[in-house]
């Protein structure tokens, strides 16, 4: 996140409440977002043009007849647009770029590169499942869901390695992209009707000593609690018995929050 000398930049909440300097060096993509606020406030055909100028005018136009779709699309379009006009190296340099937005589009650009497994997609979006910003964390997991739907037994098997990762955006990611419904982003039925495959993903987390993947594992059972509200609540007691400590106990409380302990 974009710091001042205080500390961390403060962002408007409100797109009307945007400073005119920090939107414009949002779209020179000079500065980092502060809040979705700014983010959803992006102009993608002007930060297109700045941060891959090579694509030249008919990326932005096409950018531009999209401004009225939703966020998550025009990521996706942004992504695909940048397989274009951009080779692999390029791209893992924008991958590093000082715009968050653009960071998220290298990781949708990378999910939609032909002919990679999903090993290989893993390890492309890995520095950015672990970037400092919240924003390219999100798009980072959200850019591979469809592939985690196209073979959610591979795809647990792939993450459960990262649930003991150092990292705890790592540990997060694992947890937060297998989510049985999540947030702007398609359900993985299966999770939903069998959540019981996310065990392997769940059970290291249970006592993360993260207030941060203690809430996505929490979501993840709130999620399942939807459709199998008895499973999650078998699962809460069993890890009340197996696990009684503070961590577990305040995902428990984040799992049960709609359906109750009985």
């Amino acid at each position: 996140m974009s710091r001042s000398a205080d500390g961390p930049r403060k962002g408007a909440t409100r797109r009307s409440d945007i400073p005119a300097d920090v939107l414009a060096a949002l779209h020179e993509g000079t500065l980092e977002t502060a809040t979705l606020a700014e983010g959803l406030a992006i102009d993608f055909a002007l930060l297109f043009r700045a941060a891959v100028p090579q694509a030249g005018p008919r990326a932005a136009e096409i950018m531009a007849a999209a401004a009225e779709e939703g966020v998550s699309r025009r990521m996706a379009l942004a992504g695909a647009l940048l397989l274009e006009f951009l080779d692999g190296e390029r791209i893992d340099a924008l991958a590093r770029h000082p715009s968050d937005t653009v960071r998220g589009w290298a990781a949708y650009a990378w999910c939609a590169w032909p002919g990679l497994t999903l090993a290989e997609r893993l390890e492309r979006l890995r520095p950015l499942a672990d970037d400092p910003h919240f924003g390219v964390r999100e798009w980072s997991w959200m850019a591979l869901r469809p592939h985690i739907a196209e073979d959610l037994t591979g795809a647990i098997a792939l993450l459960v390695p990262w649930t003991t990762e150092r990292s705890l955006y790592l540990r997060r990611f694992a947890s937060e992209a297998t989510r049985p419904r999540g947030v702007w982003c398609a359900h993985l039925e299966r999770l939903k009707q069998d959540p019981g495959l996310g065990l392997p993903i769940l059970e290291p987390l249970r006592a993360d000593p993260s207030h941060y993947v203690e809430d996505s594992v929490g979501n993840w059972l709130n999620d399942a609690a939807k459709s199998k509200p008895d499973w999650v609540r078998r699962l809460c007691a069993r890890w009340a018995v197996e696990s009684p400590v503070e961590a577990t106990s305040r995902i428990r409380a984040r799992a049960l929050r709609t359906v109750g302990a009985n």
